[in-house]
């Protein structure tokens, strides 16, 4: 008898701990999930990896609360190859996909802190700047008295910035109620701004303090790079700049042109100018020289 009851209470605790078991989904599975309207939790994980199976174990443990607290689905995809779109530096990643915005896990391998972490940010962190609001949220100018902003150049031409989407969701999550975490398109609504700050070239990362800009120079791109830089970094890593002014329609319009003058192809300008100048004086005395000119009078001729 003591027997049985020993081999149904080691078949219940199989049967808990196998349900406990985090569902394992391949590359295709995990697209659906993601193109769907559901919140996702995603443990990137892969073999032989000791780190992999500490973030499991945990993730195993928690992913009721998670399923409970965040409305979502927990799934974990091993060896996948979907993993360095939202987390360059690889397996063991957690990313939490809000109705399809991920935002990438950085801390502790703790169960309360992953808990904490993601239910603090159901919803995104990170704003969207354009060119038509860039002076009037940031007000860079005038020294910033909404804050210091620290912005996200990006295009979609980069594949580098596509990768760091869940690593600034990341970030936004962590410094959100320090600073404003933003992002622009540096080549579409953001071009005039990301022109007047010298961003074109992305990923560029700019912070902005005080009517003052850092730039963001290091090729590290994790959470804890960013987040270390934005909170004392910018001091030693990067040299003030002032904000340049807000150009002016003439300013934009004779940029290029000053740009060029002060070029080594000053001297052929200056050279066609003169032959320009010299070509309109000569037209406009032939063209006076005619005007001016006698009409040719006709006599009568008798018949």
């Amino acid at each position: 008898m003591l027997q049985f009851i020993l081999i149904v209470v080691l078949g219940l605790s199989l049967g808990n701990a196998a349900g406990q078991e985090l569902r394992r989904v391949d590359d295709t599975e995990l697209i659906q999930l993601l193109t769907g309207s559901s919140n996702v939790v995603v443990l990137f994980n892969k073999n032989n990896c000791q780190r992999c199976l500490e973030y499991e174990n945990v993730v195993t443990k928690i992913h009721p609360q998670l399923e409970e607290t965040l409305s979502a689905i927990v799934v974990q995809s091993v060896d996948s190859n979907l993993v360095s779109i939202y987390d360059p530096s690889k397996e063991p990643a957690l990313v939490f996909f809000r109705r399809g915005i991920p935002i990438l896990y950085h801390g502790e391998i703790n169960d309360d802190e992953i808990l904490d972490f993601f239910n603090d940010n159901l919803e995104p962190a990170v704003k969207e700047l354009s060119d038509d609001n860039f002076e009037h949220l940031t007000q860079a100018s005038s020294g910033a008295t909404t804050g210091d902003w620290f912005i996200f150049f990006s295009s979609a031409e980069c594949t580098v910035c596509q990768r760091l989407y869940a690593v600034w969701e990341s970030v936004g999550g962590k410094l959100k109620r320090k600073l404003n975490i933003a992002r622009m398109n540096s080549l579409e609504s953001g071009i005039s701004t990301a022109k007047r700050l010298g961003a074109l070239a992305s990923p560029a990362f700019i912070f902005l303090r005080q009517g003052k800009m850092y730039k963001y120079t290091s090729k590290q791109y994790t959470p804890e790079a960013f987040v270390q830089f934005a909170e004392k970094g910018y001091l030693t890593q990067s040299h003030p700049e002032p904000v340049p002014e807000i150009p002016s329609a003439v300013n934009e319009f004779l940029g290029p042109l000053q740009s060029y003058f002060k070029s080594e192809n000053i001297t052929s300008l200056a050279t066609l100018g003169i032959v320009a100048l010299v070509a309109i004086i000569f037209v406009t005395k032939k063209v006076a020289k005619i005007f001016s000119a006698e009409p040719v009078k006709t006599k009568n001729k008798s018949k």
